[in-house]
């Protein structure tokens, strides 16, 4: 299964007034680990998504999407 992890990470941030340096602090990440994430060059791991979706007060799937054209339920059949 491949797709493209899609985040909203730049919108809250500007919702919130927020740098990337701002929130990597408030999450205890460092500025370039947010600008990786934003650009989608780096894959957050679920403790980092988690931090950044708990600091705004969203749902995680607010923030991150999961782009791609394969039916779940086909992979999921597999296991």
């Amino acid at each position: 299964m491949t797709g493209k992890l899609n985040n909203r990470i730049r919108v809250y941030r500007a919702e919130h007034r927020l740098s990337q340096g701002d929130l990597a602090e408030r999450i205890g990440v460092t500025r370039k680990t947010i600008s990786t994430i934003e650009v989608g060059r780096f894959v957050p791991s679920t403790v980092i998504a988690l931090k950044i979706a708990r600091y705004f007060g969203v749902p995680v799937e607010d923030i991150f999407s999961l782009n791609d054209d394969v039916d779940v339920s086909e992979s999921t059949a597999n296991t």
